[in-house]
């Protein structure tokens, strides 16, 4: 038997802002779910795609040369060596998919980054 599992309740395993869970495994990509408030920081991951799916609220997406919003039920890959900065004003719920290899922060570490260890937890 394969159990269905329930992505708003995943949420409820979340406690701090930018500090991802995982949740779920396809093949070598994670999902991961995160509640977003504020900014995180510049960053790139440099051999990795990341998908942002928002499951609630809206999140604004900063690049180099341009701005992306996305709101419930939009997603967005950013791909790989792209600097970017998630954004949200207000608490945004979202679902990650990305490789398991994926650093948090890419290269840039901060107070808020979070080791894989600390996602799986």
């Amino acid at each position: 038997m394969f159990p269905a599992n329930d992505l708003e309740a995943a949420f409820d395993r979340v406690t701090d802002y930018w500090s991802p869970k995982v949740v779920g495994k396809v093949n070598d990509q994670l999902l991961k779910v995160a509640k977003l408030k504020g900014e995180l920081v510049w960053h790139a991951h440099d051999s990795e795609d990341e998908l942002f799916y928002i499951v609630k609220g809206e999140l604004r997406m900063e690049f180099e040369d341009s701005v992306t919003v996305l709101r419930q039920g939009a997603f967005l890959t950013v791909p790989k060596g792209v600097r970017h900065n998630p954004v949200a004003d207000e608490e945004c719920w979202v679902l990650l998919i990305e490789p398991a290899s994926t650093l948090h922060t890419g290269a840039e570490v901060t107070d808020r980054t979070r080791s894989l260890e600390e996602q799986l937890s």
